[in-house]
């Protein structure tokens, strides 16, 4: 109270309201880029997840990596909207998930947490960035939420380094999403993007690796690529929810890639890496083709743009002053232009 009597003493009322807002611990907007504040009416919490998989209602989620995506998933009211690493094929145009960097998801997560207000927001620690130690993992997951605007973090596999990892994760404040069965960063490892639990001890591997997971804290396990019935066993030992991608219709909630369920690429790249088990809802890439034929034509016979895409008008005197103008300066054939084009378009009216 003190500090507030000297500054109403000897500042003015601005400079009174200025101090009172460096001394506030509430952070402001312009600065603080961390999770979205999840409130009941708004952002899907944990809370809310757990309580659906309780009531056994299935959980949605579609992978997004920019503005307009994301705002079509919040539309949609989904869930769970994913940044994943995928993007490194379907955005960049590489032939795994391997290249993406920390730095290149970060600018995916801020474009993706400015459109999606609604659903959970997950980013993809990428290969690389957190393998090394429990400490780079949790680094890299802070960076994550504090730069990219996540709510949560996932990860891949689940060796006892990578348990360690989400343990530490968890342990630091952040909740995590585990990912087992294909996992695209193990390709190396994996031969290429084959399912798994196809034999007995490799779906015993699959369910004993989630479990892992649930006991190292994370909040929900996605199941790529193994066969219903092993994801079946899984979802059923598991006290949290699994995402299936690929693993039939046995698991809590579902998982697309957004592009991949749009039909949105159609190039003979993407044929060769859309998964089998990817359901198309629309060919949005046929329309995009045909649309950008279209441009092309009108641009190319002179029909785009007319007169009704031409809204900027200057009136007939000021554009006889214009071209008068032009002559002074010396451009004959500019001013001569200028005319022809009032003519042409008073013509089309």
């Amino acid at each position: 109270m003190h500090s507030i009597r000297f500054l109403t003493k000897h500042s003015s009322s601005t400079s009174l309201l200025r101090h009172i807002r460096l001394m506030s611990n509430v952070p402001e907007n312009t600065v603080y880029s961390g999770p979205t504040p999840q409130t009941p009416n708004q952002r899907t919490t944990l809370t809310q997840l757990r309580q659906k998989h309780r009531n056994s209602k299935p959980i949605t989620m579609v992978t997004a990596y920019d503005y307009p995506s994301a705002v079509h998933i919040d539309m949609a009211a989904i869930d769970i909207c994913l940044v994943g690493d995928s993007g490194a094929m379907v955005v960049h145009g590489h032939d795994t998930t391997l290249p993406i960097t920390v730095d290149e998801m970060l600018v995916h997560c801020r474009a993706v947490a400015r459109g999606a207000k609604n659903p959970l927001l997950v980013g993809d620690l990428p290969f690389g960035s957190y393998e090394s130690s429990s400490n780079q993992a949790v680094d890299t997951a802070v960076r994550i939420l504090k730069e990219g605007g996540m709510d949560a973090i996932k990860l891949e596999g689940g060796s006892p380094s990578r348990i360690v990892a989400a343990k530490a994760i968890v342990e630091a404040g952040i909740a995590v999403m585990g990912h087992v069965g294909l996992t695209p960063q193990a390709i190396s490892v994996l031969g290429g993007f084959r399912p798994q639990g196809r034999n007995i001890s490799s779906a015993i591997k699959v369910v004993e690796t989630a479990l892992a997971l649930q006991e190292a804290g994370c909040f929900s396990v996605v199941l790529e690529c193994v066969p219903p019935p092993v994801a079946a066993a899984a979802t059923s030992a598991l006290q949290i929810p699994t995402i299936g991608i690929g693993a039939g219709p046995f698991c809590s909630g579902q998982v697309l890639v957004y592009h991949d369920l749009l039909g949105m690429l159609q190039h003979p790249h993407h044929a060769k890496v859309t998964p089998k088990f990817c359901k198309q809802y629309a060919r949005i890439g046929d329309v995009i083709n045909k649309a950008l034929l279209e441009y092309k034509e009108e641009v190319t016979n002179g029909s785009f743009p007319d007169a009704r895409h031409s809204p900027y008008k200057i009136s007939e005197a000021d554009a006889e002053g214009f071209s008068n103008e032009l002559q002074k300066l010396g451009f004959d054939e500019a001013a001569s232009a200028a005319a022809e084009a009032v003519q042409k378009l008073n013509a089309t009216k």
